[in-house]
């Protein structure tokens, strides 16, 4: 039997020199001074996940208002504010998870803290959802989705602020 010889690598850093002399990539890096990060903090600061939650409940409010008196229908009113409360709600869990002192230990902690508590998101929404029938009675579906639907598209707003932030 013929043994197959794979090079070996020795050294990564070796290679990283080797391709920073030819003017690749790793030639571009230059690390930060502490000034140089703050100063970048400063220029682009984090949106708070609890902006974006106050501003989807908002919405939210704005849109089962604006369904009641376009429709002349109370329920049709309450069932968009149930929709929107299916995304405020699961919204609002996962930011008070995502914001707590455990979730920010370790790189490693905040994936998994992210993971579950958009689990914990996703399972909350489902349930409201199933039992949209039993507490707004009679429901509008397609009021509901409305106000599902423009409450999560506020995260869209959200990236926009950043983007006119930024400029």
């Amino acid at each position: 039997m013929m043994a197959i010889e794979r090079p070996t690598r020795s050294d990564r850093w070796d290679d990283e020199q080797e391709e920073a002399s030819r003017g690749g990539r790793a030639a571009a890096f230059k690390p930060l001074t502490r000034e140089q990060a703050q100063a970048l903090r400063a220029a682009d600061p984090p949106l708070s996940p609890w902006r974006v939650i106050t501003v989807q409940g908002a919405v939210g409010v704005a849109v089962a208002v604006l369904a009641a008196l376009l429709t002349g229908r109370q329920e049709v009113g309450w069932s968009a504010l149930y929709g929107a409360a299916t995304v405020v709600v699961p919204g609002a869990l996962m930011a008070r998870g995502m914001t707590s002192r455990l979730s920010s230990m370790s790189p490693g902690a905040s994936a998994v803290s992210f993971m579950l508590w958009e689990m914990v998101k996703i399972a909350v929404s489902v349930a409201m959802l199933m039992l949209a029938p039993r507490f707004v009675q009679p429901l509008s579906w397609p009021a509901l989705l409305v106000g599902l639907v423009l409450c999560m598209k506020v995260y869209w707003l959200a990236l926009l602020w950043r983007g006119s932030a930024k400029r």
